[in-house]
This record gives C-alpha cells, structure tokens and sequence, in this order.
C-alpha cells in the first residue's frame, strides 16, 4: 500500500508544536463518481471522478442540512456527516493501455489544532466549521510545483497561516478554525508485477495527471457544530492520549464500528462505468504531464 497526503487549511492560525488533534479514521469509500458538489453543484457529471469519504447523503447538490440528514457515514465518530474527497486513481496497463481503478486502503484525517490562536500559546481558541462551511485545496490543472491559492474557485474564504504550517492567520481571515490533513492508502503493491522502470510511471490520477501535482482535496462540513467545538475545546489534556490524537480518548465522540462504516454507501446519481478496464478515463481527461498546466475539457468540447 501506499499513501498519498493532502493539506487542507482553513482561515486558520498555526504555531509550530502540534497541541490538540484527533485523528478521524473512514474505512471504505461511500462512492466514486464525476461528482462534485463543490466546484460543479447540480451539474451531474462534473468534470473528473472522485473518491468519496464520510456521510451518506453526498450528492451534486449536498447542503449542510442534506448532510446532517444522512443515516450513515463511513468515518469513525458518528456525530461527523461531512465528505471528504480527493481525484481517483488508476493504473494504466503499459500493455494493453487500458485503465484499471486502485484500491483504495481508507482514509485518515488529521484534524490539526495548532497555531497562535490556540489556547495553549494564549490564543482565544479554534473555532467549529460553521454550518454551510466548505473548502477545498489543489488545484486539478497543476503539473509543476507552485503556491498559488485562486479566490476564484472556493478558496478566498479560507487562507494559509504566515508560516503556511504555523505561525498567524493572515489579518483578512480573523477567524482560526481547524486544520485538516489527508491521508489516503492506494494498493498500488497490487500492479508491481505488471509494470517495469522501463515503462515508465503507469499511475495516474483522475484528472489525466501523471505527476500528483494536480492532487487536491475537497471538504463540506457536516459537523454537529457543539460537539466539534466541545472536542476542540476539551480533548486536548496533556495527561492522556487526547493529546497524541487518539480519537477513542476523546469522550466528546461517539464511536461506530469499523464494519457498519464498511456498509455505508451513497446513492449514486449516475450510471457511468468508473470501474473496470477502461480504454479512457472517464469524462474527457486526456493524460498531460506538464510542467504547464493542463487544459480542463468538458464532455461537449473533448478533442478527438
């Protein structure tokens, strides 16, 4: 297995040494779908497929209140209905040239308290994900390295701290909320006999990248805002595991076990073939290593 992590970072404020977190487990993925109800809401399909952790009730059109109606969600405390989701991955058979979906091992969210705003460095706290809150981080065009956080698709209400990983939020973003960092498992080990150096990378994400530059990762919130905010407040006692980001410490939660997490599925919107062997990716992602950024094509203008 391998693993692949993501940063998501709210209007936050950070210092260096981690204080309170939890770390929130999610077993299987609820669904993978051109989905997104993010950057493309109502529009079934959006532009690539995505791998979907967390409430039942993920859809196109997902609100707060949709969410917090869910009847299940895959991740470990029951009182988070939120979604997390990130690009799907595939193998590209150097054979055969066609597109086979890896497994994906779980995910596993790191929920950060840190920064100047924390009580322990004599901040006013972190605050709960308001209800209605969404987020995302990366960017599906990249295929080189840069830093660049685009106002335009859903990131200026939300800013990294001065020290990108501590430090101060930026004046613009009073408000310190939590920081989340993905962790995602892919049974990679499951191609090795089928590819050599010789030819070359075979994975490669949803968005038709072979690099991981374009990898990013999406969050709606789906909080019960009095419990998140009692965790935050409370799980952090130097004294027992809650401050190692042991997630059974924190009294705050209430737990579900790993096999009803399992059986927790969405309902799917669409009828596309996102699995099995694929003579494309689905929608209309061609591969394009870079370094430039890659064009974004719809279904309607994809080049033949």
């Amino acid at each position: 297995m391998r693993t692949v992590s993501s940063t998501i970072i709210s209007t936050l404020a950070l210092l260096g040494g981690a204080r309170a977190f939890f770390r929130l487990p999610c077993t299987d993925p609820i669904i993978h779908a051109r989905i997104d109800p993010i950057i493309s809401p109502g529009q079934k399909p959006s532009n690539h497929v995505h791998t979907v952790h967390g409430a039942k009730n993920f859809a196109s059109n997902s609100t707060y209140s949709t969410l917090r109606a869910s009847s299940c969600t895959s991740c470990k405390v029951t009182q988070d209905l939120s979604n997390y989701w990130f690009p799907k991955l595939y193998f590209r058979d150097p054979k055969t040239k066609l597109f086979e979906p890896v497994g994906n091992g779980g995910l596993l969210v790191y929920y950060l308290n840190r920064g100047d705003a924390d009580v322990f460095y004599g901040g006013p706290g972190l605050k709960a994900f308001p209800e209605g809150f969404k987020m995302i981080s990366g960017n599906p065009r990249s295929r080189s390295k840069k830093y660049n956080v685009d106002s335009a698709d859903h990131m200026s209400h939300t800013a990294y701290l001065d020290r990108l990983d501590n430090g101060k939020c930026p004046s613009t973003h009073p408000v310190p909320l939590m920081h989340l960092f993905y962790e995602v498992t892919w049974d990679v080990h499951a191609f090795a006999s089928r590819w050599t150096q010789a030819d070359g990378w075979p994975f490669v994400w949803a968005t038709g990248d072979p690099t991981g530059y374009s990898w990013h990762g999406d969050f709606q919130n789906g909080w019960d805002t009095a419990v998140f905010q009692k965790a935050i407040d409370t799980c952090n006692n130097p004294n027992d595991d809650t401050i190692n980001g042991v997630i059974e410490a924190c009294k705050v939660f209430k737990l579900q076990d790993d096999a009803v997490g399992k059986a927790c599925k969405a309902v799917p919107e669409l009828t596309e073939a996102v699995e099995g062997k694929l003579t494309k990716l689905p929608g209309c992602n061609p591969i394009q290593a870079g370094p430039g950024d890659a064009t974004l094509y719809s279904d309607a203008n994809c080049p033949a």
